[in-house]
């Protein structure tokens, strides 16, 4: 009779779902399961933090709609995926983690090590198992897979103990289940029945794209949407593309949850549309008693909330929602949209404001400005977390989907460079670019050692500012004094040369673009230190909107 290994059981599990790559640091517990993967097609991405390797699987989620996968050890080493699994989860990225576990049948080594991983991982994923017998293998993969897939995506974790890891089975014990595509409803036909009437019937609509929208590439059906009604449209930071935002019909993306620009057409507006937001990533707006309806269209019900309580749902495959109300609705004669070309225009002026300042340190305006002028239109920026993000998603007008990689569920610092790595995997013909604040980057800038092994062709941006630049403006914003937010940074063009990749550093306002564009041209792993000025966060950020929001 012939038999295998737990381990190769799980590896050609893994296989059959498609799994390209797998991220992470194996341990002694994973022996069994490395040794299967060296016969294996899936490729092991060794990186140098158990973090950065989920945050590597997940983006791999985000991009394909596939679960990446990730690896990890027992103990400190399956503590490490916890930021990434509320990551994933947060965001709605499909991602497996795969821990390590000591022998559950004898061991010798009593407690070394060892916490109860599977109910740590519980609260922050969709499915969380400890593997205990081989022959359950191929149903807790694919139950697994399925649920990290499903609406709403997300995170999920099996734990494989090495003495169940090395146990051998009859083949005969264990088939591999098949997957089955699933068909999701596209909407209650009264209900989209009622949404057309409130869209014909409203003066002032909006239509808003969320991350929901971002995910199913749901952007021919709103791009179609958008030009039979010319509705105009705005986004949140994690739906940005899903419709290119050079059409005159953007107004702008709702960085802010409150007083910029763009919430003077929100506040105008009699109904919002809203496609694919829910209340998980940070509110683009708030509800109030009276004020503008909204209808929700996604695949999930709104959760209830304070500040979002939509009087409309349609709940189901957005695409297919979409659609049909692309080919049912008649464009309104009613339909008032003189104001938010008003909105658009004001917006339009003072994104421009700044934009070719000679000032040095670079202010961010220009930053954001000549970033856009030489990264290629299918090009991806992958942001880590700081003031600097509000700036891009304001000010950066993105042309396709998923070309703005972000995080504003969680919004957790350190993940930018490991996003942008997992990037140039999936689209290796894409310039890639990440763009990280001297202090998110410090955080996993160890993996710059990952890309110039993978032979990657990526930049990296390091805004420096030598301090915690976000929390300081807040800081200000609040009537704080200055405190506690500062601190020294190595120098990073050494830094990047002593892992084999080239730096560069930025000396005047005129130097960045030209030296943008020649390392996206040369390839390679290139790190740009470029010091930055956030002033302008107090000016523009603060006080300026403030005064003169909603005074068009």
């Amino acid at each position: 009779m012939t038999r295998q290994k737990a381990s190769e059981l799980f590896i050609k599990a893994l296989e059959a779902e498609g799994v390209e790559y797998i991220f992470g640091i194996p341990g002694e517990e994973n022996l069994d399961i490395l040794d299967s993967l060296r016969h294996s097609s899936i490729k092991l991405i060794l990186t140098r933090h158990e973090q950065a390797a989920g945050f590597m699987a997940a983006t791999i989620g985000r991009l394909t709609g596939k679960a990446g996968v990730c690896l990890s050890t027992l103990g400190p080493g399956a503590t490490n995926l916890v930021t990434p699994a509320a990551y994933a989860q947060l965001g709605a990225m499909p991602m497996l983690m795969l821990t390590g576990q000591k022998p559950i049948k004898t061991s010798k080594q009593g407690h070394f090590q060892i916490v109860d991983i599977v109910d740590m991982m519980r609260p922050l994923t969709k499915f969380s198992r400890q593997i205990v017998h081989a022959r359950t293998i191929p149903a807790k993969v694919r139950e697994a897979f399925r649920l990290a897939e499903q609406e709403r995506p997300g995170a999920v974790h099996l734990e494989l103990p090495e003495d169940i890891a090395s146990d051998t089975i009859a083949t005969t014990e264990a088939k591999l289940f098949e997957k089955h595509k699933t068909y999701r409803p596209t909407g209650n036909s009264k209900e989209i029945q009622k949404t057309l009437n409130m869209i014909e019937g409203a003066k002032h609509p909006l239509l808003l794209i969320g991350a929901g929208a971002n995910r199913k590439q749901a952007s021919k059906i709103l791009t179609a949407f958008v030009q039979k009604t010319q509705i105009p449209f705005f986004d949140t930071q994690m739906g940005k593309g899903v419709v290119d935002e050079r059409s005159k019909l953007y107004l702008g993306t709702a960085a802010l949850s409150d007083h910029d620009y763009l919430h003077c057409a929100i506040d105008r507006a009699d109904l919002i549309i809203n496609v694919g937001h829910d209340v998980v990533e940070k509110p683009p707006f708030f509800m109030k008693e009276n004020g503008f309806q909204v209808i929700h269209i996604n695949f999930s019900p709104a959760a209830v909330d304070p500040v979002y309580f939509p009087q409309q749902e349609v709940i189901g495959d957005i695409a297919g929602i979409m659609q049909t109300i692309t080919e049912q609705i008649t464009p309104q004669k009613t339909w008032d949209f003189s104001y938010f070309k008003r909105v658009k225009e004001e917006v339009n002026h003072h994104i421009k404001e700044g934009e070719n300042s000679p000032c040095f340190p670079l202010i961010p305006q220009r930053l954001v400005a000549d970033a856009r002028k030489v990264i290629p239109s299918d090009g991806i920026i992958a942001l880590d977390n700081g003031i600097y993000k509000v700036w891009f998603a304001r000010n950066y007008p993105a042309h396709q989907p998923n070309t703005v990689l972000l995080d504003n569920a969680l919004a957790t610092m350190g993940a930018g460079l490991s996003s942008a790595i997992a990037a140039c995997l999936v689209k290796p013909d894409k310039k890639v670019v990440a763009i990280c604040g001297d202090g998110g980057f410090m955080m996993n800038s160890q993996e710059l050692e990952t890309a110039v092994r993978l032979k990657l062709n990526l930049v990296v941006i390091v805004l420096n500012d030598n301090a915690f630049g976000m929390i300081k403006w807040k800081q200000k914003a609040a009537g704080f004094k200055g405190f506690g937010l500062d601190y020294k940074n190595p120098d990073f063009v050494k830094y990047a040369e002593s892992y084999g990749a080239k730096g560069v550093r930025i000396t005047s306002a005129e130097h960045f673009a030209p030296c943008l564009e020649k390392a996206l041209q040369e390839g390679g792993v290139q790190l740009l230190e470029l010091p930055v000025d956030y002033s302008e966060n107090e000016k523009v950020l603060t006080k300026e909107l403030k005064e003169r929001t909603c005074l068009l």
